[in-house]
């Protein structure tokens, strides 16, 4: 019998439904990748005996014939989702063992399902990071390495565990969420599949919060196919979530294979960088190229403001941060630092509980809506996120279906390489992503190349509201025009 880790979830849910194995012995082999794989970091807490259980579970209701849409298919979860009755730190240290006494809507309709947990998945503390380095439980390691180097590469973040515990066979898939790229970039690391559907596609109720006009949930898989099974179970109204938009689910899945013949794909002229990699540069033209293969239409197109996102997301990220954060107080729940007084006891517990680029962002958040400065910087940082947004409402309003661009301006870099003196030098990584969480639209990556040194590289496409669709009828183009990647095995 094949491997059941290298399994599609596609493969696993036919394997499953005609009974060539069980979702426990799908679930082990899955356990047993995840106890070997514990150099890569991607696990910060295994929940093997409620994976078991869950499986056992759902083994009789397929027996019965009453198995969902993901039944007996093994997942990990990003620790930002509240899982009830095991613990949910956001990676911080201020969280301590903080155990939920409810679950986040997008895992309550993963088990409603009939997905399994295999337990929660590594990522930047409070997802501020574009590397997964600033988690206090450590940095994730990436399973791709350059040819004939022993480095260990970042997965990229925030949601590195989720990247690297997909693509190095850990789970069939795996809940993360986008604040400015946080599903995609790592996906591009990582050669796996990365949604960030549109904002208020899927709840944010139970998820811990950055930036709250910003995030958004999604799934990390390993094909188109596998991504838009696991966005359709994550998406749905929910009257907990205000900005959560009451408008049916379309089965993704019909969207794979569909044809693209005669849609406008809009090729922007200002992604087009100074210093861009010539390599970044090919993949994007032969993406295009990959397209109109297919038959699709290719258009330049001008989004004229993009050089504005990269600083006003920096403002707007913090500020909604800061104002965030302010519940981490050391009283009700968490850690806990005494103080002589009340303001001590914050200062304290603040000081000791979150991690240093956490602390630089609510400080910057903190300026930035500070008496004096809240018109010079946040108000105006929204002004441009209004032109950005319309940037891209007129690129559509001229019959534009989709755009491409390039997911990363390069493949993953070391641990420790970037931005250690320089955090702009790690914000610059966000450059091609954060425009789609100004305008609130959905953007996929897709694994589309390697670079000279056997790296993955992915393309992004950038879709209209609430049309993930064709993102994942041209993802899948591109995907089989590229063919899968996987990393040679080190672990």
């Amino acid at each position: 019998m094949t491997d059941l880790t290298s399994l599609t979830l596609a493969e696993a849910r036919k394997g499953l439904a005609d009974k060539t194995f069980t979702s426990l012995e799908l679930t082990d082999a899955h356990l047993s990748a995840i106890e070997k794989a514990r150099v890569l970091n991607a696990f910060v807490m295994e929940t093997p005996d409620q994976a078991r259980a869950m499986a056992k579970a759902v083994d009789e209701k397929i027996a019965r014939g009453e198995g969902g849409p993901l039944a007996g298919i093994p997942l990990g979860i990003k620790d930002l989702f509240a899982t009830k009755g095991v613990r949910t730190t956001a990676c911080s240290k201020i969280l301590g063992n903080f155990v939920p006494t409810y679950e986040s809507t997008v895992t309550s309709q993963l088990w409603r399902d009939g997905a399994v947990m295999l337990g929660k998945l590594n990522n930047d503390e409070f997802a501020m990071g574009s590397a997964n380095e600033t988690s206090c439980f450590g940095p994730v390691g990436n399973p791709w390495r350059r040819e004939g180097s022993n480095t260990t590469l970042v997965p990229g973040g925030s949601s590195g565990g989720s990247a690297s515990a997909v693509a190095a066979l850990l789970c069939m898939g795996a809940t993360a969420t986008d604040t400015g790229g946080s599903i995609r970039q790592p996906a591009a690391f990582t050669a796996t599949v990365g949604i960030k559907p549109t904002y208020g596609r899927c709840s944010r109720w139970g998820i811990v919060a950055f930036a709250s006009s910003l995030d958004q949930a999604g799934p990390i898989a390993r094909t188109t196919r596998d991504a838009a099974m696991l966005l359709r179970s994550m998406a749905g109204h929910d009257p907990k979530d205000t900005t959560s938009v009451d408008i049916p689910v379309p089965d993704y899945e019909a969207a794979i294979g569909k044809s693209v013949k005669g849609m406008k794909i809009g090729i922007p002229r200002e992604y087009r960088l100074d210093g861009m990699p010539a390599e970044i540069e090919k993949l994007w033209s032969e993406g295009a190229a990959w397209l109109k293969a297919a038959g699709a239409e290719l258009v330049e197109v001008s989004l004229p403001h993009t050089k504005y996102a990269l600083p006003a997301y920096y403002i707007v990220a913090p500020a909604e941060a800061s104002s965030n954060l302010a519940r981490y107080d050391g009283v009700r729940y968490g850690l806990r630092e005494q103080g002589k007084s009340i303001n001590e006891l914050y200062e304290n517990t603040r000081a000791e509980g979150f991690g240093a680029e956490v602390r630089r962002r609510v400080m910057i958040g903190t300026y930035v809506l500070s008496a004096g400065y809240y018109d010079a910087y946040y108000l105006r940082a929204q002004k441009v996120r209004t032109l950005i947004k319309k940037d891209f409402e007129d690129c559509f309003a001229k019959g534009i279906d989709a755009i491409l661009t390039p997911a990363t301006p390069s493949a993953a870099f070391g641990i420790g390489e970037k931005g250690g003196a320089d955090p702009v030098e790690m914000y610059l990584n966000d450059i091609f992503t954060v425009t789609v969480n100004m305008a609130g639209l959905p953007g996929i990556a897709v694994p589309s190349g390697k670079d000279a040194q056997g790296l993955p590289l992915g393309l992004q496409l950038i879709g209209r509201p609430f049309d993930e669709e064709t993102l994942f009828s041209l993802g899948e183009v591109i995907e089989q025009a590229a063919g899968r990647f996987t990393p040679a095995r080190w672990w």
